[in-house]
């Protein structure tokens, strides 16, 4: 790979990695995203997306056999590249692909989780990673503050935003399409609810979270087919959005779990 080795962190090549990882409007723009790690990667490609570069650092990446548009660089050159420090010495520019709600294939009584105007995307990583582990069925991101093809995004997922279905839409868009499909809205809100293990969750769920400082519109309270909360036994008011996620979607889990064991 010698023709192949890139040396300079001034390389156009470098510069345009740079910013993609930086920029949400440039990977608006090309409709690029940077995916680091070799176990990122491989999720990424078994969802079908298109890999247009790879880029290897044999310091750090021994053992990756040489593919097709695959650059080797020196280790100073895959710091400058690289968003995170251990990333086994792979990343990779890819395209994007818009997913659209109507792309969605669901279960017979499908899990959903749906998320209004999180503005971290380290948080959104991490309900995305719980969605995976619940095996939902999609998180729908409505009225985005951030894009999915967020690096640290992608790194807080663990490479989750490729095994999980996400759709990227308005909220009255997602409530529609919910009450098309029969799909029970239930909201995460502190104000007129009930405790979320006394809610059925065995037929098809959509559990709505908004965010930490000003919780949910007025949009989805109205929408909602019941309020639900989380008993706070402390002196705080708020859990995390992503560990609220995981507590909610693991109720559905273990509810879900008794007719299959029945």
């Amino acid at each position: 790979m010698k023709d192949l080795l890139i040396t300079s962190v001034q390389n156009p090549r470098v510069k345009a990695v740079v910013a993609l990882q930086q920029k949400s409007a440039e990977r608006r723009r090309t409709g690029l995203f940077v995916v680091e790690g070799k176990r990122e990667l491989e999720h990424c490609v078994e969802t079908g997306l298109e890999v247009e570069e790879i880029f290897v650092c044999r310091e750090i990446a021994v053992e990756m056999e040489e593919q097709a548009n695959m650059w080797e660089v020196t280790k100073e050159v895959y710091e400058k590249m690289a968003y995170r420090g251990s990333t086994e010495g792979v990343m990779a520019v890819v395209k994007s692909k818009e997913r659209r709600l109507e792309d969605l294939q669901l279960s017979e009584n499908p899990l959903i989780v749906v998320v209004e105007r999180v503005e971290k995307p380290g948080n959104l990583g991490a309900i995305l990673r719980s969605a995976d582990a619940a095996g939902a069925d999609a998180v729908v991101v409505c009225d985005a503050l951030t894009d999915l093809w967020n690096p640290n995004l992608i790194r807080s997922s663990i490479g989750a935003v490729f095994t999980v279905p996400c759709v990227v839409c308005s909220s009255e868009e997602c409530i529609a399409y919910l009450k098309e499909h029969g799909i029970q809205i239930l909201t995460a809100q502190l104000q007129d609810s009930r405790l979320y293990y006394d809610t059925d969750m065995r037929c098809g769920t959509a559990i709505v979270m908004g965010t930490e400082a000003t919780g949910l519109t007025e949009v989805w309270r109205q929408a909602a087919d019941a309020h639900i909360r989380i008993p706070m036994l402390g002196q705080l008011d708020s859990l995390n959005v992503s560990v609220s996620a995981a507590i909610l979607l693991f109720e559905a889990v273990r509810q879900r779990k008794v007719i299959v064991e029945s």
